[in-house]
């Protein structure tokens, strides 16, 4: 097994959340950060979900995980669930061919020295209890002896080869299925993020792929070697003596069946109860980590610290009876191994009663006897490993069998934006759950260059109106195209870096600024990411950090004021240069300066692009060109502040004459 460890003498501030959650797994502790980081801020990068909501949906994912556990232990689905995995990691392994062909083929061969070295001795002891003065039983001896040691050391040398080999494979499958798991993750809906705690999908990956290591050095070093090894034994003895051979076979389907029994139907639903606790003790202590200063806020340490010990407690009487039922059933079996022990040199002194056996015959057994012992508590012992590895790669596979909310194309088409016109014909769309449909056969067109707003109450359908232009979901019916491209047919990669967002709440990477600025453009010179950050207004206050352009920025850009985090927000879309530009409350949490100083980065932004600005503050939509009121899920409104602002009754009258007073 590959651990790495984490020294606690580093500062609270250095630990992103999730990072603390690699302290109860000490393993592959940076690349469970950073995936940690990366996994927190997926809804952000989507601009979808608040916090608040994140909080309240996973409430839902641990009553979930909880319900879904209980059930995976009344299914009885072990046996579908193991074949499963091992379709899993078989379909990985063949990727990588050479190392799995010098892993097994070198394991066999050690195998097969193991097998041949009792064989070996037995015609020792034979050549050596004959008389020294009979012909050629010393040159016999020599031999067997020079066998003997060709296994011993061959063995050795074959065995290096197929640790060099499970080295590669293993961390090449560790490899791909930690990047492919994580693709899939950031393809999943902005609602399923919304729905699941960071911390809990880390530990999911992390304790998948690590039970990947297990499995592989399980199966290919140890089970499936021992297995073969007990198959020419029981044939190698079975052609000496045939009545010998069927006791071994016998026995050691019996031990293998009890085995299995023990450890799919007695042990396998204890550990998946408490695979269940460890994701929700992880999930729980990232989440209470990240809103570390809503906690200091209310003096809620204490709490914080009683629930976290009330989850770990839930978790230490789930493993422990666990590990009770685990020494339980290995106990078992080193009874019934001894037992078969028992039987086998029994039978072979028994043999050597009868005058069909001889010393050599009897060493030969009894050599025999000690190998198998030896295999077959290793084989109950392995079972039990591969146990564990599967239901610890169970919510691994739960979460790859997670379908992509938004499927991309199959023959997707180009998407070349000039002009930046955008369509909604007809469209419809109702949130998954709900009883009733936001949208109902909306139509709409904004001309390409324009200026337009998004205004109305809480919850009138402007945040998803942009989720929908940004395919975050899918309409039931209609189209929305962009210079009369449906954004159905092409890829959502390429639509997305077609429109840049500045969301109300700017979040950054805890990585420089640099690199959050050219976030959107990861090939822009040092020189464009200083122009950009010109126009944006930000050159000011990063000339004047210690560090400059390099300075970290804290997890989710947290040693940066407010508006300092917006302007590096406007400085990436100005980087990014998308003909499409997103306003999302951009100003709304703002002092009066920073205000001031982003509103006149936001008019350089505008110029040249379509513009959509989402706002509740109508004065920041005054000087648009046009202004689109929502009021459940409708268009209630469409027009010119001027006009607007002459209806009496109009909504849009109302919303202004409030904020007035």
């Amino acid at each position: 097994m590959r651990f790495c460890t984490r020294g606690l003498s580093v500062g609270l501030p250095e630990f992103t959340g999730a990072e603390v959650v690699d302290f109860l797994t000490i393993r592959q502790c940076n690349a469970s950060a950073r995936l940690a980081s990366m996994l927190m801020r997926i809804p952000d990068l989507q601009g979808f979900m608040s916090q608040d909501t994140q909080r309240i949906g996973s409430v839902f994912q641990v009553f979930i995980m909880s319900q879904t556990s209980e059930s995976h232990v009344k299914s009885g689905r072990k046996a579908s669930l193991f074949v499963d995995v091992l379709k899993f990691v078989v379909r990985r392994w063949v990727a990588f061919p050479l190392p799995l062909t010098i892993t097994a083929g070198s394991i066999l061969a050690a195998t097969v020295a193991d097998v041949l070295m009792p064989l070996a001795a037995g015609r020792l002891v034979t050549d050596v209890s004959a008389p020294a003065a009979q012909a050629g039983k010393v040159h016999d001896a020599l031999w067997m002896l020079a066998a003997m040691a060709a296994c011993g050391f061959g063995n050795v040398l074959l065995k290096r080869y197929a640790y060099l080999g499970i080295t590669h494979l293993t961390t090449q499958v560790m490899q791909k299925i930690g990047s492919e798991a994580f693709a899939h993750v950031q393809k999943l809906s902005a609602e399923w993020h919304a729905n699941t705690f960071a911390g809990s999908t880390v530990r999911r990956l992390t304790r998948g792929m690590w039970a990947v290591d297990m499995l592989d050095d399980t199966l290919l070093l140890m089970l499936i070697p021992e297995a073969c090894l007990l198959v020419l034994t029981t044939l190698v003895l079975g052609w000496h003596w045939p009545f010998m051979g069927v006791i071994l076979g016998v026995l050691s389907v019996l031990f293998v069946a009890l085995s299995c029994t023990l450890t799919l139907r007695y042990v396998a639903p204890s550990a998946r109860v408490a695979n269940a606790w460890d994701s929700r003790m992880g999930a729980a202590l990232a989440d209470a980590i990240t809103c570390n200063a809503v906690v200091k806020t209310f003096g809620a340490e204490k709490r914080e610290e009683s629930r976290l010990q009330t989850l770990i407690s839930q978790w230490r009487k789930a493993t422990i009876y666990t590990w009770s039922r685990g020494t339980d059933s290995a106990n078992i079996q080193a009874a019934v191994v001894m037992c078969m022990r028992l039987v086998l040199a029994g039978a072979a002194v028994w043999l050597w009663w009868q005058g069909r056996a001889g010393p050599g015959d009897v060493a030969y057994v009894l050599t025999m006897t000690f190998l198998v012992q030896g295999y077959l508590r290793d084989i109950g012992q392995q079972v039990s490993v591969v146990q564990r590895s599967v239901n610890e790669m169970e919510e691994l596979l739960a979460l790859w069998r997670t379908p992509e909310a938004v499927a991309d194309p199959a023959y997707p088409l180009p998407l070349l934006v000039s002009a930046g016109e955008i369509c909604f014909e007809h469209v419809s769309f109702q949130y998954p759950g709900q009883e009733r449909a936001l949208f109902a056969d909306i139509s709409v067109t904004i001309a390409a260059g324009s200026r337009v707003g998004l205004v109305g109450p809480s919850g009138s359908g402007k945040s998803s109106f942009i989720k929908l232009l940004q395919r975050f979901y899918v309409p039931q019916s209609g189209r929305i195209l962009i210079d009369g491209i449906d954004i159905a047919r092409v890829r959502q990669s390429d639509l997305r870096e077609k429109i840049a967002l500045v969301p109300q709440e700017a979040v950054l990477f805890h990585r420089s600024l640099a690199e959050n600025i050219a976030y959107g453009r990861p090939d822009a010179t040092p020189e464009q990411i200083a122009q950009a950050a010109q126009l944006a207004n930000a050159a000011g206050f990063i000339d004047r950090l210690p560090e400059g352009y390099q300075t970290l920025v804290g997890e989710r850009g947290v040693k940066l004021s407010g508006g300092e985090r917006q302007r590096i927000a406007i400085a990436r879309a100005f980087l990014a240069d998308a003909p499409i530009l997103v306003l999302d409350e951009a100003t709304a949490s703002l002092d009066s300066e920073s205000e001031a100083l982003v509103q006149e980065a936001m008019e350089r932004l505008m110029k040249g692009r379509t513009v959509l600005v989402v706002a509740h503050r109508l004065a920041t939509v005054v000087g648009l060109d046009r202004i689109l009121v929502f009021e459940h899920g409708q268009i209630v409104e469409d027009g010119a502040h001027a006009t607007l602002i002459q209806q009496k009754n109009g909504l849009y009258r109302r919303l202004y004459d409030l904020q007035s007073l």
